[in-house]
């Protein structure tokens, strides 16, 4: 049996722009998950292979550093 692979909806990783749009929605997937969070639940923050513990406010600001410069990146991309 030979198995039918749609070469259409394979991507490369070297593909710079999709990386970015991933990028740029797991941060915003990350910033709505914060923000619906009550204040007292803990939040654990990644930075490098740990995990730190921190605010949601702290927490919600680096995610959306982060998106900013995502999608900053992905406009130098774009623009000529």
């Amino acid at each position: 049996m030979a198995a039918v692979t749609n070469t259409s909806s394979i991507r490369t990783t070297t593909d710079p722009q999709f990386d970015l749009v991933k990028q740029v929605r797991s941060h915003e997937v990350a910033v709505a998950e914060l923000n619906n969070l009550s204040s007292s639940r803990p939040v654990y923050q990644k930075n490098g292979n740990l995990f730190f513990r921190t605010t949601i406010q702290k927490a919600t600001t680096s995610e959306q550093k982060q998106l900013d410069l995502a999608k900053a990146k992905l406009e130098r991309l774009h623009s000529p």
